[in-house]
């Protein structure tokens, strides 16, 4: 049931998820703001966005995570929600090379819409050790080459997600507060759904999970 609630927080960050399709975008996006995860193949059509309020340093910073489909047919859609984010959290899949050699084309796209966003790159399904494909080092030095962050993480057995995400927001909040800006208003009115099932197109579910 949707109904309206006084939401109180210091700053609200917009942050998109980007990458290939099958990385496992998904599946981040719900185990960090649901703590939930399925097997099942999860193809976002067009965006979906959920919402988690962390504290950080005495500060209650409000995420405004979306999550885009990787598909090329979905892109002039997907592409519309990069503007404004302030954070970038970009993902590969460590087990398939391509998702990796596609880094520098998403960082090409995505900085056509947002020039001043912080970024993470993210090595996902980083449990499937047998099955790997590019090494932890390797992700270390184009985040270096990229001048970004870098960590690897699984959706399947949690490992480093909610770092991510709270490395991310520790970024927005220090650049915030160099840069002197006043934090947004609090007690402003939001409506929410109480499921946080907030979708703006629907995803479908099929087979085997990007982790």
């Amino acid at each position: 049931m949707v109904s309206m609630h006084q939401k109180e927080y210091d700053y609200l960050f917009k942050l998109v998820l980007i990458g290939d399709s099958g990385v496992g975008k998904s599946c981040l996006l719900l185990r960090f703001a649901d703590d939930s995860f399925t097997d099942s193949y999860i193809t976002t059509i067009g965006v979906d966005f959920r919402f988690r309020t962390v504290k950080i340093d005495d500060k209650i910073i409000k995420l405004q995570i979306w999550d885009t489909a990787g598909q090329e047919r979905f892109r002039t859609i997907t592409s519309a929600y990069y503007r404004g984010a302030d954070g970038v959290v970009l993902v590969y899949d460590t087990t398939l090379q391509s998702s990796f050699d596609h880094i520098d084309d998403w960082i090409s796209e995505v900085d056509r819409y947002t020039t001043d966003s912080s970024k993470i790159l993210v090595g996902n399904k980083c449990d499937l050790v047998a099955q790997r494909a590019i090494e932890q080092s390797q992700g270390e030095k184009k985040s270096s080459e990229l001048g970004i962050d870098f960590i690897e993480a699984s959706a399947k057995n949690s490992t480093n997600v909610e770092d991510c995400f709270i490395r991310i927001a520790k970024r927005l909040l220090e650049k915030k507060s160099q840069s002197g800006a006043v934090p947004r208003i609090a007690h402003q009115n939001i409506q929410l759904c109480e499921t946080n099932d907030n979708s703006t197109f629907s995803s479908i579910l099929s087979t085997c999970c990007g982790r």
